[in-house]
């Protein structure tokens, strides 16, 4: 690797991109600005070590945290009283951007946990909550969440066939197998979706539990490399016991559980993706205007103006979308529909973005000397994480359908 310009990677400027944000409060501009500072000059720089996996990783990742904490930018979202700083969704909106620019920005900076602490707070027994949560906010625990399984869809999870039996003492037994679980090969804790009692399909059923990675019979069995790198994991349960006070909610109540952190995850992962977006925008400008060939830069080629200009369009169509969908969450309002416009154009557009700065840096964008294999890699990953597309399109189609009425020559309703 060329040491230099990967940080001209990292240390690229703000691009024309940005400027299509929606207005920033007050209370979060400053703030938005140390977390761009922190991710462009210290986090970038590190990423090859962090993707890389291992000690050395480790090691990475725990002095990034231990400067996140000096700094007064850890754990931004998560709660106060479990040692967050309480920053709510319509301002951590405007800064989960910058904070998602890498891949590794939200662990670096505590707020990668975010979705596993709001649900055990909302849902856990209390001794689990006094037991983990402000161990998990601090970095000292980390999670992973087990949906997945191998051969049976992630869409119908009427089908998960991982099986919890209930035993004498009141608690639970699992057998199963999941994969494509993001972090669980470093994981402490895992969550676990599983049918009790082995009833037959359906969703009735389904609880979920928090298994220790330490638990006789829990098994990593592998990792999952997906186009080329790391990071997923294929995990197995054999005979785990499982604690009464480690069941999650009622029983039966997973896919409702489920369902509450499904639409803030999209709506985080959307706003991740427009600022790694934002980053291979910046890179791709950088090259038009830096190389040059025997007719000139290639920043005077139309094509490559073309491709400036698409993207640019791409990004900036897409955000209002994304900012819509956390306005109506975080006002408590139904988000679906926006949700599933947002997480289809989000991750079309990450795709899209990334394809072109590729084109515009040759040769050069396949190798490992710029983010953009990662980057291309995250926006073709993002088509099929948390749902592929075409469930958020038919779900979208028929919730907009469902509005019509064949029968009636009255103006249909606005949604």
């Amino acid at each position: 690797m060329n040491p230099g310009q990967h940080l001209s990677a990292a240390d690229a400027p703000l691009g024309s991109a940005g400027l299509g944000q929606p207005d920033c409060p007050p209370e979060a501009e400053a703030l938005r600005g140390r977390i761009r500072a922190f991710v462009r000059e210290r986090v970038m720089p590190c990423e090859p070590v962090l993707d890389a996996g291992g000690d050395a990783a480790r090691t990475a990742l725990r002095g990034l945290q231990a400067e996140a904490k000096r700094e007064g930018l850890w754990a931004l979202p998560l709660p106060e009283e479990y040692g967050g700083q309480g920053l709510g969704l319509p301002l951590y909106a405007h800064i989960a951007e910058a904070e998602g620019a890498s891949d590794h920005g939200p662990a670096a900076l505590g707020s990668a946990p975010l979705l596993d602490v709001q649900m055990l707070a909302r849902h856990a027994d209390d001794t689990v909550r006094k037991s983990f949560l402000r161990r998990i906010t601090g970095g000292e625990v980390r999670t992973c969440y087990a949906m997945t399984e191998p051969e049976t869809p992630g869409t119908d999870p009427g089908l998960t066939a991982t099986r919890a039996e209930s035993d004498i003492a009141g608690g639970w037994v699992l057998h199963g197998r999941k994969w494509f679980i993001s972090g669980a090969g470093e994981a402490d804790l895992i969550t676990v979706l599983a049918r009790v009692d082995d009833e037959g399909p359906g969703t009735d059923s389904l609880s979920l539990f928090l298994v220790p990675a330490s638990a006789p019979g829990f098994t990593v069995v592998r990792e999952l490399p997906v186009l080329g790198a790391g990071g997923q994991w294929e995990i197995a349960f054999d005979g785990v016991a499982v604690p009464p006070e480690h069941a999650v909610g009622a029983p039966g109540q997973a896919l409702r559980i489920a369902g509450e952190r499904l639409v803030l995850g999209r709506v985080l992962r959307c706003l991740r993706w427009l600022g790694q977006a934002e980053r291979a925008f910046d890179l791709m400008c950088l090259r038009a205007r830096s190389r040059g060939q025997s007719a000139g830069p290639l920043a005077d080629r139309q094509l490559v103006q073309q491709m400036v200009f698409d993207s640019l369009l791409a990004i900036r169509t897409t955000r209002p979308l994304v900012h819509e969908a956390a306005a109506r969450l975080a006002a408590g309002e139904d988000a679906r529909l926006e949700t599933g416009l947002a997480k289809v154009a989000a991750a079309r557009m990450l795709q899209q973005v990334a394809d072109a700065a590729i084109q515009v840096h040759g040769a050069a964008g396949l190798g490992p000397d710029t983010a953009l294999p990662g980057l291309f890699r995250t926006g073709r990953t993002a088509r099929l994480l948390d749902g592929p597309d075409e469930l958020h399109i038919t779900a979208v189609a028929r919730r907009v359908l469902r509005g019509y009425s064949v029968t009636s020559r009255t103006d249909p309703p606005g949604r």
